[in-house]
């Protein structure tokens, strides 16, 4: 089997969780591996966004930076792509599919069966109704 490691598609929401990302996937890469690293603006399919494009733009950059600087530390090319969706997990996907990604891998955030079962998580749709396979990283001690 390929190494699923070898060029995955690696969601980021913020800088802190792209930390706590590359800590928790640093041990399973390697030297040469290629990371897609992708940030997804969501849209709210035609009602009133949280906050502006801009200011998520730029949340997105500073979580690439955050896991590039690490990255580049082991050796480990990184790419980054902001989407625009209304529906997150379609959008990692969707850029799975567009990169021939060879996993998409991800830490699971908070949120427990009950809201996971209400709202249809994106951990659960990217886990379970997926053409890739999905890597689930264990969460570090320190969270």
């Amino acid at each position: 089997m390929a190494d699923l490691m070898a060029h995955p598609v690696v969601p980021v929401a913020g800088e802190e969780d792209a930390k706590r990302t590359y800590d928790a996937i640093e041990p399973y890469l390697n030297p040469g591996s290629t990371l897609v690293l992708i940030n997804v603006i969501e849209k709210a399919g035609g009602g009133i966004d949280k906050a502006s494009v801009a200011q998520r733009e730029d949340v997105a950059e500073a979580a690439f930076a955050a896991f590039r600087a690490r990255a580049a530390q082991d050796g480990v090319s990184v790419d980054t792509e902001i989407r625009y969706a209304t529906d997150i997990a379609d959008a990692i996907g969707e850029a799975a599919a567009d990169h021939d990604a060879t996993a998409i891998a991800f830490v699971a955030r908070g949120g427990g069966r009950i809201v996971e079962f209400l709202s249809g998580s994106v951990r659960t749709k990217l886990t379970v109704d997926n053409d890739h396979p999905a890597v689930v990283l264990p969460r570090t001690t320190s969270e």
